[in-house]
């Protein structure tokens, strides 16, 4: 076990210096979240819209799905991606377990139910706002889609956003789909558990850092999409 003080100074010696294994491991965390997030928002995007406009027998319960299932525990979501992928179970004969795509696919069921109930909640109230309008145009229910998702577009990129940080976040699905394979699948939260349980701390302190920078960084891209939005309401 390190000494706090010098694991911390050795910790911003590695962010500093580039250091390649912690280069390798913060470039396939963004991958990976990056293309879940991309993945979860071309799902979840129509379904928010589609529920949002729509109005069919049983409705209320779909919603009730939707937003308990944004509170999927990762560890559940992690087995039953496993369960599929393994040698023994449906898709195992994909070859997809403990690579940076299963990983994907872990993540993305995730965040697709956060992208959907949150998108459903930002179109629902603007449909609202516009619903008098789109009859009096007559106007197809894809027609309508668009013009919600267009016009919401600053709203729905915080959506974006935030199933970006929770999928880069993730430790628990990504770890039992994954494998916290060396050079293969290991990425900065199951890096930052591994490393701790050894008592490497630079290591994890390295990693920590520059997760926190990231969660600012999407906070801050957060902020700075809303009073985009803000002043191009006021135009």
């Amino acid at each position: 076990m390190q000494n706090m003080g010098d694991a911390f100074g050795l910790a911003l010696q590695l962010v500093f210096s580039g250091d390649a294994d912690l280069l390798e491991v913060v470039m396939l965390s963004l991958q990976v979240s990056l293309t879940a997030t991309t993945v979860a928002s071309l799902i979840g995007l129509p379904i928010g819209a589609l529920v949002a406009i729509g109005r069919f027998p049983g409705r209320n319960g779909v919603l009730i799905v939707m937003n308990a299932l944004m509170g999927l525990p990762p560890v559940v979501v992690g087995l039953l991606v496993y369960l599929h992928l393994s040698r023994s179970g449906p898709l195992g004969f994909l070859g997809l377990l403990y690579t940076p795509t299963a990983m994907i696919i872990a993540q993305t069921i995730l965040i697709t139910p956060i992208v959907a109930a949150l998108s459903r909640q930002v179109l629902e109230d603007l449909h609202a706002e516009y619903a008098e309008q789109f009859r009096s145009l007559c106007l197809t229910k894809l027609q309508i889609v668009q013009a919600l998702l267009w016009d919401a577009r600053y709203s729905l990129l915080t959506v974006g956003l935030a199933g970006f940080g929770r999928a880069v976040a993730e430790v628990g699905a990504v770890i039992i789909v994954g494998g916290n394979i060396d050079h293969l699948t290991r990425v900065m939260t199951t890096a930052i558990a591994l490393e701790t349980s050894k008592g490497d701390l630079a290591l994890a302190l390295a990693l920590g850092i520059i997760l926190l920078v990231i969660a600012l960084g999407v906070n801050a891209a957060v902020q700075s999409v809303r009073m985009t939005a803000a002043k191009q309401a006021y135009v």
